[in-house]
């Protein structure tokens, strides 16, 4: 397995892209390449498939929406945080939220559960926009695995997932820093960070049995407290 740092490079989204097979990149990332870019016949770019590869490529040729390249070098890397999901509530402020999703995705972060609760004020998700987010997020940071986003109605639906749940809570006793030295990668992690009013009783009785955590001693922002939980993990794995 090959897995090489990159640096300095732009990054490029085909989701259909394989080893030594011919490519034609089209819509988006082709006016990037041709028209932002300026690149030509001969150029290399670097393109991600989203699912733990990244493609050295040379571009073949290009016509006005469109550019044909061939992978000529396939890095490999490893999703190390495929067993944790992140699980936030709807924020009033949604500039806030995507805010809070760009800079996880940023930090490595790849599962993310968005969900309603009695508190939270109900809006539309706007999941198509969260993911435009989260691939735009991917290629800044050159990351390659696509963020998986999943939408649920009511937060009790997150009992039903199978793995371990953590809540976070400011008067906890344990820390969020020795739970994180701790995590197996066999098993799957649920970290939930609460809605901005707060959980109601009935959602607390449904947590109970959820390990209580304990970010920092003084209170943060929902946006906050989940990019700084990202940031920690983050920091654990280099």
């Amino acid at each position: 397995m090959v897995q090489d740092f990159l640096s300095n490079v732009e990054l490029y989204y085909h989701p259909s892209i394989k080893a030594e097979e011919k490519a034609e990149i089209t819509v988006n990332e082709a006016k990037h390449i041709i028209q932002v870019m300026r690149h030509k016949p001969g150029d290399i770019v670097y393109i991600t498939n989203g699912k733990g590869n990244i493609f050295k490529c040379k571009i073949i040729s290009l016509t006005k929406n469109s550019v044909s390249v061939f992978p000529e070098k396939n890095l490999i890397y490893n999703n190390a945080f495929k067993n944790i999901t992140f699980c936030l509530p709807i924020l009033k402020n949604f500039d806030r939220l995507e805010f809070a999703l760009e800079k996880c995705v940023e930090l490595g972060i790849t599962n993310f559960i968005f969900y309603q609760s009695k508190r939270t004020l109900k809006k539309s998700p706007k999941v198509d926009r969260w993911e435009k987010v989260a691939i735009s997020a991917m290629k800044q940071s050159l990351r390659s695995f696509i963020p998986k986003l999943q939408y649920l109605e009511n937060v009790d639906q997150i009992v039903a997932h199978q793995g371990s749940i953590f809540l976070f809570d400011q008067n906890a006793e344990q820390s969020v820093q020795k739970t994180i030295t701790e995590l197996d990668k066999s098993r799957e992690y649920y970290f939930l960070f609460g809605p901005e009013g707060g959980f109601d009783e009935g959602e607390l009785e449904l947590f109970k049995k959820s390990q209580l955590l304990r970010l920092t001693r003084n209170r943060l922002r929902s946006e906050t407290a989940v990019i700084y939980f990202a940031a920690l993990i983050s920091a654990a794995a280099v």
